[in-house]
């Protein structure tokens, strides 16, 4: 079912689906909730299952020129309340894993277990920083070239080819987000608070999920986090970049079935 928060100046869209314990589901950069109707469509079966388009993004508004992880987060739980959800497990993928973070710290109460999908806790570097702004001004120069140089930068090179028409399906999705929805999500990414001690600090299972071949979040990155949490788990995958739910379709469902079983059931 399709259904929207009304909330500021805006609007969320989000979906839900199925009956059972809320697993929820934060899409990444230049996605939208669409990601995860596989997952969604099966977990289903035994889950609620809520998919929601972060701001700017998907059918959810612009609301301002700087969409932070704490925003976001801030929305996320809107959401949660308004469906009278009261604890979920949460995941995202790499920028919506930023933001699910973020609801981590604020909102740890409303957690069962937290899923980093090809995200990581540590803040931007410096460096990093600098190729956000740079990113910014390419957006506003040549928004459709952007786009078509970055989607196949997400997925291992070997994979390119044989994803083809998934790439071509992600590259329509982030051609109808608007500029400023992208811009303001590279701002609150470059922005974001470091929350490698909300991992430290957090109570609840927490699952990685890595490729090996990953250029984005590269899995150097993500490895020495795994260590963070008091309980922590990972699948770590060879051959795979930083689109594992289509990269490694199969196996990644099967991961977040089998840990949302080990928590609810």
């Amino acid at each position: 079912m399709h259904k929207q928060l009304i909330t500021g100046k805006g609007t969320v869209h989000y979906t839900v689906q199925g009956t059972g314990p809320a697993l929820v589901f934060l899409h990444g950069f230049l996605e939208d909730l669409s990601m995860w109707d596989d997952f969604s469509a099966s977990l289903s079966a035994n889950y609620t299952t809520v998919c929601i388009d972060l701001p700017g993004f998907g059918r959810s508004d612009v609301f301002k020129e700087n969409h932070s992880m704490r925003f976001m987060a801030e929305k996320v739980d809107e959401v949660l309340r308004q469906e009278q959800i009261g604890k979920c497990l949460l995941t995202g993928h790499s920028m919506g894993g930023y933001a699910a973070l973020a609801f981590a710290a604020d909102f740890a109460a409303s957690l069962n277990g937290l899923v980093l999908f090809h995200s990581q806790a540590a803040a931007d570097t410096a460096e990093a920083k600098e190729n956000r702004d740079r990113t910014i001004n390419i957006v506003h120069s040549n928004h459709a070239g952007f786009i078509s140089s970055f989607i196949p930068s997400l997925f291992a090179e070997d994979n390119v080819p044989r994803f083809s028409e998934e790439i071509d399906r992600l590259k329509q999705i982030a051609l109808k987000t608007p500029a400023d929805g992208i811009t303001a999500a590279l701002r609150g990414m470059r922005d974001r608070e470091d929350h490698r001690e909300t991992l430290k600090k957090l109570d609840v299972p927490v699952y990685f999920i890595v490729g090996k071949k990953d250029a984005r979040i590269p899995s150097e990155v993500i490895l020495p986090q795994l260590q963070l949490p008091k309980n922590c788990e990972a699948l770590i995958m060879d051959d795979v970049g930083h689109m594992g739910f289509i990269e490694a379709r199969e196996k990644t469902y099967l991961a977040l079935e089998h840990f949302a079983e080990r928590i609810f059931l």
